[in-house]
């Protein structure tokens, strides 16, 4: 037969199973041979008979008998099964060697009675030990003819018969690596099949609203498993399914495995699914509750299930008695919600392996058996018959919950899921929007396109009435934040205060220690310049002596010639001079004398005699001084760029292959000079990188402050961007935003070829490019999930919400700025651009004027003595959802029309915090008339004044700025100060104040003029207030444009 046999794995087995056999424990102790017969059954699916032939050769063998004795063992099975089990049947020579006791084999004759063989059998069986007890599995009844006749031989000898399925049981509980890794592809199978075929097809029918029925649904999941996408790479013959997949909703459910879906279509409400995925013969079990809009009280119960399960791993550890870990899941629902005690379901999981449910390995209060490590449990806890209060019809009153997941126990500390899909309200919950808000929608613009234009203007009033209270409220909510900004941030500093920053002083480099180390050269006797590369020094001769530099004082140096000498010139450090502008100003003792510089003079001629000329030297000296100057700054650079770079933990390298891994991606910023490609790979503390040259770049997981995931919906790249908490090296250089990317179509279009909308290659290309993105898309969500799975979601990928994206040039460059829900983001651009949401004290908008088509939002950071971020040009039509945006995620902003100069208000502040928030803090940047700043206007400090207000010739140049602005617009924009300006007319409409417009335009220069001085004087009142606030407030008094001015 071709079929091999595992011979190691039968040995272990065997010797494991006499051992517990000889060790006498529970039913073991009284059985003198055990008696294992398989007949043929289509319809059992789990038996313990065929179980343990699974276990011990991995195949089941139907019609054979299994007799264990004492000293040997006897197989009597069809001539080909026997021919199968030749390979474990050892010699005497081998007997000893791996332990196990001999085999007999036995064949079994097709029409004859086979009457001696059996009585062989039973005679050992007598021969066994006290030869009267025999160990069966008794719920294991086979038909034929073949088993009648065996087993009424054997009741004519009248043994006693012993029931033995629980202590085999538990004796191949305990599972070996090899079957775990069964077991675990089992689970993975199973996830796999739930995310992509069953999660998705139960939101496609709640999304078109469908009726399905439960049993249909259940059969579609059966269908799936043949199909290769959803297995995981598993061959499809070697995958069937526990048992029928069971979906419930409606208000009918039945917490249990052994019932079938029922016909009734699915209710969008609580809907359970139980689906278990069989691989090679060894189990695996899933169980989810997809909520469809639950309620609060829902959701509460939904996450005191997941709190249970979250208890319930914790109690499953090797040698806990299984009866104590049902009793301490009770005890914390008495406590915590009794009223649920009835309502939990009778047992909270099982063992599994081979067989689907181990009855002897239930978790409930009766279970004496103690769980050891290895063992893989199928643990299931569910609360039925919960009444919904808010429900109406009767299938929405009742409703259930239902989470199981496949577990292995370890030695100690929580058990580990194998079956890794997300369960929090958020994952399993389908939130829909309301219909009648949908409706309502719908209606009004029906209402506007069938209604003439009067109606029109009413509703637009109407409308801007509503938007008018949603700024309302927005404004309620900002004053309360700025309450608790100005408190939190005083308290801040004072806990800061006396932390200051100490400046660097210039490192001070000595050439050498002591004089013997200066080099004896000839060059220094005969007083040339000679450059010691070891010390990096610069010996030159001053006033006859020789005289070390070290290179690190030299600023520069210049050479040239003039007429027949070369003159070297060099230019030294010293207080004073120019440093470069992020280099310490303080020298080590500023004291000292100085040299600022020193000119050397050589002639070009040849002196009779010499070999060389006299300039050679300087020419020399001046070459290797650049180069050892250039080798200097590269290394000084390199220490500064390792400076303050925390110590990273090592990398502890997963060896197992099937680590999440994704091939083909591009590294930014780059190792080398030339990009390179390479593969990311995810290990047990954090990720690393290959490139195809074999550089290597580890990330720690907890090095890891923001992981995003950037989709290629409407991008040309699809990015894993990672933000870090500490800087790493590699490249020579530090490094705090590293990305992982790889392009998705062509960034290049053909222009020599005629476009057309028809063209067939275009078509194909565009269908080729959606299909790859639709790949690439799916490689990258199937490695994020599987990270946070590896991770027990310690480490979550956010994903921008593109929907409040706005464009902005944090940089030199336009690009989209994109919130996550714990930052604001550009992963596709590089630089990157990452903003903590956590760490921002507040967001002012400047240059916010009706004539200016963008501002710009300074983002200051709770950190004052880190430099504010300005993100400019910013279109103003996102102004309002930026504002409701900052709004839902608590963050105070304010709005001015002035550009500030934030270097001066940030020192102000870090100098005197107690000063600047005794002034009412930043409530200085609120515009006129909102919060207390109305009648506290003119009692701000001149600190303030100083900082903040430019000057009133600056204020006036905006002013005739803004003239021109306005005056350069079309005709239409020269109203007359009236047009926009007076109160009692603002309700007119648009074509009332035009004609009103032009009546102003023909009427007498003389009254004109007087409009004009008017318009003048109100100009000037309004610079005379902004003098006492900040000319910000003061340009927003001016309630229409002001008039263009006729020559």
């Amino acid at each position: 037969m071709a079929v091999t046999l595992d011979k190691d794995a039968y040995y272990r087995r065997v010797k494991r199973l006499y051992s517990n056999w000889r060790k006498g424990e529970d039913e073991y102790a009284n059985v003198d041979a055990i008696v294992v017969s398989v007949g043929v059954d289509e319809e059992i699916v789990y038996a313990k008979s065929t179980a343990l032939q699974t276990w011990l050769f991995g195949y089941e063998l139907t019609d054979t008998v299994m007799v264990f004795c004492d000293d040997k063992i006897i197989f009597m099975a069809s001539k080909k099964k026997v021919e199968f089990l030749k390979q474990i049947a050892n010699t005497k020579g081998n007997e000893n060697a791996n332990g196990a006791p001999a085999i007999t084999l036995l064949i079994r004759e097709k029409n004859e009675s086979n009457k001696s063989s059996f009585d062989k059998m039973i005679e050992a069986i007598k021969e066994s030990k006290n030869g009267k007890k025999i160990g069966v599995f008794s719920k294991d009844k086979f038909p034929g003819e073949f088993m009648k006749s065996w087993n009424d031989c054997l009741n004519k000898e009248g043994f006693d018969k012993i029931d033995i399925s629980a202590v085999v049981a538990y004796t191949i509980a305990v599972k070996e690596d090899g079957e775990l890794n069964l077991m675990k592809k089992a689970a993975s199978i199973t996830s796999e099949v739930f995310n992509k075929f069953f999660k998705e097809r139960v939101m496609e029918i709640v999304d078109a609203d469908e009726k399905v029925r439960h049993s249909k649904l259940a059969e579609s999941v059966e269908k799936a498993i043949e199909e290769k996408k959803y297995l995981a790479g598993a061959d499809p013959s070697t995958v069937e399914m526990c048992y029928p997949p069971i979906i419930q909703s409606g208000g009918n459910y039945n917490l249990k495995f052994s019932v079938v879906s029922d016909k009734n279509h699915m209710h969008f409400g609580a809907i359970t699914c139980a689906m278990g995925i069989r691989f090679k013969s060894y189990c695996s079990n899933l169980v989810r509750t997809l909520m469809v809009d639950p309620s609060q009280e829902v959701q509460e119960n939904y996450n005191f299930l997941l709190q249970l399960q979250e208890e319930l791993l914790k109690e499953l550890r090797h040698g806990v008695k299984i009866s104590d870990v049902y009793n301490a899941i009770m005890d914390v629902i008495k406590k915590q919600k009794p009223e649920l005690l009835n309502k939990i379901t009778k047992n909270l999981g099982f063992g599994m392996g081979i067989e689907f449910r181990e009855g002897s390995l239930v978790i409930n209060s009766k279970n004496q058996y103690k769980l050891k490590k290895g063992m893989v449990f199928s643990i299931n806890l569910g609360f039925s018959d919960l009444t919904n209060k808010e429900g109406k019809k009767p299938e929405e009153k009742t409703y259930a919950l239902f989470i199981g997941d496949t577990v292995l126990v370890d030695e100690d500390g929580p058990a580990t899921v194998l079956t890794s899909v997300k369960k929090k309200v958020k994952n399993v919950g389908i939130f829909l929007k309301n219909e009648d808000e949908e409706e309502e929608e719908e209606e009004k613009d029906e209402a506007e396109d069938l209604l003439g234009r009067g109606s029109r203007a009413a509703l637009l009033t109407e409308r801007t009435r509503n938007e008018m209270t949603a700024e309302e409220k927005r404004r309620a909510h900002q004053k309360e934040l700025a309450a608790q900004l100005n408190e939190e941030a005083k308290r801040r500093l004072t806990e800061q205060k006396g932390e200051q920053q100490i400046q660097k002083a210039r490192k001070s480099n000595v050439s050498y220690k002591n004089p013997s180390l200066m080099p004896k050269e000839p060059h220094i006797r005969e007083m040339k310049i000679y450059i010691d590369k070891k010390y990096e020094t610069v010996i030159m001769p001053v006033f006859g002596i020789a005289t070390p530099f070290h290179i690190a004082t030299i600023k520069n140096i210049s050479m040239s010639v003039e007429g027949d000498y070369t003159y070297l010139r060099i230019n030294f450090y010293c207080p004073g001079s120019a440093l470069g502008r992020n280099e310490g100003n303080i020298f080590p003792n500023p004291e000292a004398t100085f040299v600022k510089e020193i000119t050397y003079r050589a002639s070009n001629m040849k002196a009779p005699g010499e070999q060389t000329v006299p300039a050679l030297n300087l020419q020399n000296a001046f070459r290797i001084i650049k180069e050892v100057q250039k080798r200097y700054k590269t290394r000084e650079a390199e220490e500064k760029e390792k400076e303050g770079i925390v110590k990273q933990d090592s990398l502890v390298i997963n060896l197992n292959r099937s680590n999440p891994k994704l091939k083909d991606l591009y590294i930014r910023p780059n190792i080398a000079q030339k990009r390179m490609q390479g593969s990311l790979e995810a290990h047990v503390n954090g990720f690393r990188f290959t490139s195809v040259r074999g550089d290597k770049v580890d990330i720690l997981y907890n090095n890891i402050k923001h992981a995003l995931f950037q989709p290629c919906d409407g991008e040309m790249i699809i990015v894993l961007h990672f933000h870090l908490k500490n800087a790493i090296m590699f490249g020579k250089k530090r490094h705090t935003d590293v990305q992982f990317y790889t392009e998705v179509g062509e960034i290049t279009t053909d222009l020599g070829k005629h476009q057309h909308m028809h063209d067939r290659d275009d078509l194909y290309a565009e269908q080729m490019e959606r299909e790859m993105r639709h790949k690439l898309k799916t490689a990258f969500k199937n490695f994020i999930e599987k990270v946070e799975a590896l991770t027990k979601e310690e480490l979550e990928f956010e994903v921008p919400f593109r929907d409040l994206g706005f464009n902005g040039a944090p940089y030199r460059s336009t690009c989209l700025l994109q919130p996550t829900s714990s930052a604001l983001v550009n992963a596709t651009e590089w630089p990157p651009f990452v903003v903590t949401l956590d760490e921002v004290e507040l967001i002012h908008f400047e240059r916010v004027q009706f004539h200016l088509k963008n501002f710009d939002m300074v983002i200051v950071y709770k950190d004052y003595s880190k430099k504010v971020t300005m993100i400019n040009a910013i279109p103003v039509a996102s102004l309002d959802p930026i504002k409701e945006w900052l709004n839902s995620c608590d963050l105070k902003y304010t709005e001015g029309v002035q550009s500030l100069n934030w270097t001066k208000i940030m020192k102000t502040i870090v100098d005197d915090p107690e000063g600047f928030f005794e002034q009412g803090g930043w409530s200085f940047l609120e515009p006129e008339g909102e919060g207390s700043d109305a009648e506290e206007g003119d009692s701000e400090s001149e600190i303030e004044d100083e900082t903040f207000n430019p000057s009133e010739d600056d204020y006036e140049e905006e002013e005739e700025d803004s003239d021109e602005d306005y005056s350069s617009e079309a005709e239409e924009s020269d109203y007359s100060k009236e047009s926009l300006g007076t109160e009692e007319e603002s309700g007119k409409d648009w074509d009332e104040l035009e004609e009103e417009a032009r009546k102003a335009d023909r009427e007498s220069r003389y009254e004109e003029e007087e409009e004009q001085s008017r318009s003048m004087s109100r100009k000037r009142k309004a610079s005379v207030h902004s003098s006492g606030r900040g000319s910000h407030r003061g340009s927003r008094q001016s309630s229409a444009p002001p008039k263009k001015k006729r020559k």
